[in-house]
């Protein structure tokens, strides 16, 4: 598997907010019982100050409200 154990990461994220695009993968975080952990999705929509960000295949319907910063925060009650 890519990257096992070399310390580097099979994804390429943008953590860059002023450059968000659809479709860029982002590495985000969630607020209250899952702080601290980190998650990954696709942005579907990029807004002056917040994104909308797709979990991904184990969710495909999900739409989460993200703040627009380098790891976006959603919050809890958004999952």
């Amino acid at each position: 598997m890519q990257g096992m154990g070399d310390g580097s990461c099979p994804f390429e994220f943008n953590f860059d907010p002023a450059a968000f695009k659809v479709g860029d993968m982002v590495s985000y975080r969630v607020t209250g019982g899952l702080e601290g952990m980190p998650f990954v999705g696709t942005l579907l929509e990029v807004h002056d100050d917040y994104v909308v960000i797709s979990p991904g295949e184990s969710e495909p319907d999900a739409r989460y409200r993200g703040t627009r910063e380098d790891r976006p925060v959603v919050l809890e009650s958004e999952i």
